[in-house]
């Protein structure tokens, strides 16, 4: 080896070492960065002996796809989830003890002690007051359900907006990649951004990507709608100021096509936006109706009908007001879901001491001498309030949309509500564990894949040192032959 071919090979070995130990360095600073994919200097041998070719990164296209898959089934999962524990948690504890189906068996209890003991006023009181619990836990019900559409409207709005962001920075960093690969610089920096955006967008929406030429990437949501090509594509949406049990909530329109909201409680949504619409659109809305049909058995069950049962039924017990806020005295239809009547259900103040009396309930009579029914005047009559028992497990008439119009009576319409209830929250909790399983997994394989291995390394910090520790030995012998044929010339 002759000394040029000595000292050329010692600056290769040099330079070598200084760029493998900075992409080295900077794979180890970013251990930790779950946006990262790790980097390798190529070194390639030829004329001028070993040379890094190029950075490349340890990019693993179908576990990246089936991460982002993944991300978006989770996210939808676990937004549904969070929306169903919000409206169970409108029905108490684990008990479910401000259920309507709890409160009526409460005032069931009352009811059966007051009519074995028609004479005692206490009792009667008691049944006014858990009758007042009940309408309360009804209107109260209604409220907060409300108020969880709302607040559901609010944080689609939220997510449309960090979607249009993260589309305006997508656009950037989509053009830094295309102009470094164009040029030939160097675009793992915005590649990895790239794909850390991609990420967070498939939270938000279920995304698909496709890369053409100049590494230029194309995205469509779940149902092939464009989301982004060269420039974002609009994502729009109006909220909401207030809800009610008659409000249909706005849209959300990508590219102007309307996004579906998810289906049953092991969700089809992707991303939180469809969640976040099925639980305002669906979930909320079903269970609604079941309040409003439960407050219509109710003021049913209770109405007056006079002694022989011939005269026009009114509001008895319980009564309600129309939207308006005016007290109505008109049965509801049956089978007929009357909007928003949970939220507007109340007891009759004829009955409510100290203005009111229980004894009105007893004898009948709250909608004048013609609908009394104990004529006799007797303070132990009991055949109303046994027939008002009987009542709440009499045939009653459901609206289908309800889901649970099966049930033959309200007791079981009541119950059956709390079971559908409990049963898309289990089938939603099966789900999420499933999916964020699955999602766990595949970030393990993606980060196995592409991660930084900080014993790997370290292990190559070593080759790279025994290399430039070959390269300085190679110097110093290189000097001591200098020096020795300065020796021999002088």
């Amino acid at each position: 080896m002759s000394l040029a071919s000595a000292l050329s090979t010692a600056q290769s070995i040099f330079t070598n070492s200084g760029t493998q130990s900075g992409v080295v360095s900077k794979n180890i600073a970013n251990a930790q960065n779950p946006d990262y994919v790790r980097r390798s200097a190529v070194v390639v041998t030829g004329g001028n002996g070993a040379v890094i070719d190029e950075i490349v990164r340890a990019q693993n296209s179908p576990l990246l796809r089936q991460t982002i898959e993944s991300s978006s089934v989770a996210s939808g999962q676990a937004t549904l989830l969070a929306g169903l524990t919000e409206i169970k948690n409108l029905m108490g504890g684990n008990d479910n003890e401000i259920s309507p189906a709890k409160l009526i068996t409460a005032f069931r209890n009352n009811l059966d002690a007051f009519a074995s003991k028609a004479n005692d006023t206490g009792l009667g009181g008691a049944v006014i007051s858990t009758a007042q619990d009940l309408a309360n836990g009804l209107n109260t019900a209604a409220d907060k359900l409300q108020q969880i559409r709302k607040d559901a409207d609010d944080q689609i709005k939220q997510d449309v907006d960090t979607l249009n962001a993260l589309l305006a920075k997508f656009e950037a960093v989509n053009n830094q990649v295309k102009n470094a690969t164009a040029s030939g610089a160097d675009a793992n920096d915005a590649l990895d951004e790239r794909d850390g955006l991609l990420k967070k967008i498939s939270e938000i929406v279920g995304v698909t990507s496709y890369v053409r030429g100049d590494n230029d990437m194309v995205l469509y949501t779940s149902a092939g709608v464009t989301l982004f090509e060269a420039v974002p594509r609009k994502v729009t949406f109006q909220a909401t100021a207030a809800f009610d049990a008659s409000t249909v909530g706005n849209g959300v329109y990508i590219d102007g096509v309307a996004l579906k909201p998810g289906v049953s409680g092991n969700t089809t949504a992707k991303g939180s936006l469809q969640a976040l619409i099925q639980v305002r659109d669906t979930v909320a809305p079903i269970f609604q109706s079941q309040l409003d049909e439960i407050a219509r058995g109710l003021i049913t069950v209770f109405a007056e009908t006079g002694p022989t049962g011939a005269l026009v039924p009114q509001t008895g017990l319980f009564t309600y007001r129309d939207s308006a806020g005016v007290q109505q005295t008109a049965v509801p239809a049956a089978g007929t879901i009357v909007s928003g009547i949970a939220s507007r259900i109340f007891v009759n103040p004829i009955v409510v001491p100290p203005a009111g009396t229980p004894d009105k309930l007893r004898d009948g009579g709250i909608n004048g001498v013609a609908y009394v029914v104990n004529t006799s005047g007797g303070s132990s009559y009991a055949d109303l309030l046994d027939k008002y028992n009987e009542s709440l497990e009499g045939p009653l008439t459901f609206d289908t949309n309800t889901e649970i119009a099966d049930a033959p009576d309200l007791l079981s319409f009541a119950a059956d509500s709390m079971g559908w209830l409990e049963q898309l929250r289990s089938t939603a909790t099966a789900s999420d564990e499933t999916k964020t399983a699955l999602l766990t997994r595949t970030l393990e394989a993606y980060s196995s894949s592409t991660g930084v291995s900080l014993d790997e390394e370290l292990s190559l910090l070593l080759d790279i040192e025994q290399s430039y520790k070959a390269g300085t030995k190679l110097m110093a012998t290189v000097d001591e032959m200098m020096q020795a044929l300065l020796d021999i010339a002088s």
